[in-house]
């Protein structure tokens, strides 16, 4: 095979990156392809054109964080409407060193005032 093939380089490539490869060997929970992955993004990648016309570099900006927090709160489990009605609700009254706690892997959709309204169990209620 003559260096510098299309089949040399390919073969290089995968010897380079052997370990990540075959990774999924010593960890029998890790899958084999990335396909769920692919099909989760695709609509992302299918509709990239359609946001070339988002107006303006801020509104194109604006509208990838919004597709960023729709798509990452759905790969979460959560509903995105509930997630970012809930999220811009409370938003202005988050304090700022509590901001990580909206984001769509540690979102819980129990706000912090139905903690001290509710009544603990085995507590009697007033």
């Amino acid at each position: 095979m003559p260096d510098g093939s299309a089949t040399a380089e390919a073969i290089g490539y995968s010897l380079n990156r052997w370990a990540a490869l075959t990774r999924y060997i010593d960890d029998g929970e890790l899958p084999i392809d990335n396909n769920w992955v692919e099909n989760q993004i695709r609509p992302i990648a299918i509709g990239r054109n359609n946001w070339l016309f988002a107006g303006s570099l801020r509104a194109g900006k604006r509208a990838a964080a919004i597709m960023s927090l729709v798509h990452s709160a759905r790969l979460n489990g959560h509903d995105s409407y509930a997630y970012l009605k809930d999220v811009l609700e409370r938003l202005p009254t988050q304090p700022a060193s509590r901001v990580a706690e909206l984001l769509p892997h540690r979102w819980s959709n129990q706000q912090p005032d139905d903690f001290t309204n509710s009544t603990a169990p085995g507590s009697a209620s007033p």
